[in-house]
This record gives C-alpha cells, sequence and structure tokens, in this order.
C-alpha cells in the first residue's frame, strides 16, 4: 500500500511541476475561457433572457460555465501529456514497472483534477466583476464542486487521450466531443431555451449536471428551470467520474507489455 500511495503521489507531484513550468499551458487553460466569458458575455448580454423568477445578466449566467471550460481545458491540457510521454518512452517505463496500473492512472487523474481546481478557484476571483458575491460558507460547496467535476473531466480526458498517437487526433476529439458535450451542459443558453431535441441531448449529457452543481455551489440553488436538483447532480457527477476512472484503468490493464514497448 505504501508503494502505490509513494507512486500516487509522485504521479501526482510530476503533473504540478510540469504544468507550473510551461506558462503557455497556464495562459491557454485560464486565458481563453476569460477571453470567451467577456467577449461572449459582453456581445450577448443585452439579448439574453434567462427566464427565472430572478432574472441575471449574462455575464453572471455564463460566469459558472466559463468555470466549467476552465476544468475542461486544464484537464485536456493535463491529459494530453499521455502522448507526449509515450513519445518520449516514460509511459513504457510506467507500464512495465511492477506497480498496479490503477496506481499511474489515479496519480495522473488526481494531478490533472488538482489543476483544473486550483484554475477554477483562481477565475473565482472575478465573480465580483460579474455581479456574483461568493459568501465564506458557500466555499466548502464551491469546493466540492469543483474537485469532482475536474475529477470526471480528468477522468474522461485521461480514457480519451489514451489510445491516441498524435496530438492532432486528440484535438480533433476535443472539437468534435468535448467542445460539443460543453456547450450542451447549458452552459451558454439554459435547456427551457432550446429546442426540444437539443433539451433531450442536454438532459442525457452529464456535464449538465456538473454544471448545474457548480450553479447551485455558487448561487446557493440551480437558479434556473428546469437545471437538476443538487442531489441528482452530486449522484450523476460522481457516478460519471467514476466511471471514467474505471474504464481509464481497465484500458491501462489492458495494454500489454507488448504495446507497451
Amino acid at each position: 500500500m505504501s508503494r502505490v500511495l509513494w507512486v500516487i503521489a509522485t504521479l501526482w507531484q510530476r503533473e504540478m511541476v510540469r504544468f507550473y513550468r510551461q506558462p503557455s499551458r497556464v495562459i491557454g487553460a485560464l486565458g481563453s475561457p476569460f477571453i470567451f466569458w467577456l467577449l461572449i458575455g459582453s456581445g450577448i448580454g443585452t439579448s439574453f433572457r434567462s427566464g427565472a423568477a430572478q432574472p441575471q445578466n449574462y455575464l453572471e449566467y455564463f460566469f459558472p460555465g466559463t468555470i466549467l471550460l476552465i476544468l475542461l481545458f486544464t484537464s485536456i491540457f493535463s491529459t494530453i501529456s499521455l502522448i507526449e510521454d509515450r513519445r518520449q518512452g516514460f509511459l513504457q517505463g510506467i507500464l512495465i514497472a511492477p506497480i498496479p496500473r490503477y496506481s499511474f492512472v489515479l496519480g495522473k487523474i488526481l494531478g490533472g483534477t488538482t489543476l483544473a481546481f486550483l484554475q477554477g478557484v483562481l477565475f473565482l476571483l472575478l465573480g465580483p466583476w460579474a455581479g456574483i458575491k461568493i459568501h465564506f460558507s458557500n466555499w466548502p460547496a464551491i469546493a466540492g464542486a469543483l474537485f469532482i467535476a475536474a475529477f470526471a473531466l480528468t477522468a474522461l480526458g485521461f480514457f480519451i487521450a489514451w489510445r491516441f498517437q498524435s496530438v492532432q487526433g486528440f484535438h480533433a476529439v476535443m472539437n468534435l466531443f468535448l467542445i460539443p458535450i460543453w456547450i450542451l451542459s447549458g452552459a451558454l443558453f439554459p435547456p427551457s431555451g432550446a429546442s426540444n431535441w437539443l433539451r433531450v441531448v442536454m438532459i442525457y449529457n452529464p456535464l449538465s449536471y456538473s454544471l448545474a452543481l457548480i450553479r447551485a455551489s455558487l448561487f446557493g440553488s440551480p437558479a434556473l428551470e428546469p437545471f437538476p436538483a443538487v442531489s441528482l447532480s452530486v449522484a450523476v457527477t460522481l457516478v460519471f467520474g467514476f466511471t471514467c476512472f474505471a474504464l481509464s484503468a481497465l484500458a491501462a490493464a489492458s495494454t500489454g507489455q507488448a504495446d507497451a514497448q
């Protein structure tokens, strides 16, 4: 058990050091969502109607969605390093080492989760600019929501990146799959304003529940109907995260020694 914990802690530390030694990754993970939030929020703001009992301006509405985008971008930049590790031989060395494969997977995912969590917390400092007053009593709920959402997204990124041999292929999946499921989470528009078929897709989109959880932690309630209840959002996000982790661990375990070399 001590060896497993040592492996997890070492890989977690490696992810932290690698990320903050590359300023471009920090800027990309935090800067792009900020620009989206500012430009899209300012451009659509005057024509947005939330339909809630207490209407929100668009910058305020889009704020939780931007946090989710930051978590998504950071998890992508973290898990895409799997491709670099394979090219440099580090991944092959890990796979033939006498350690449980799940310890490597968990260490990698926890490293990306921590990075995404910290980036999300940093963006929260802009909350007052969007008219969001974050009370001290809300911080435990916010921290919990960000962490489990970051874990789920990083585990999903790991599972997708595992089989890719090129960065270009991973980016193609990001553009065709990851960004659309973020858009269809309710980040840009509420489910109540979507067409019927889009509303069905949003109901079955696990990121919709991650966003609802972040929104509830910030505003004290989902704030807009028909966002799901907090208890359901927690359950779906946890199941989604652990399912992605299990799939990632199985994918790593199924990689034979010949494949690793």
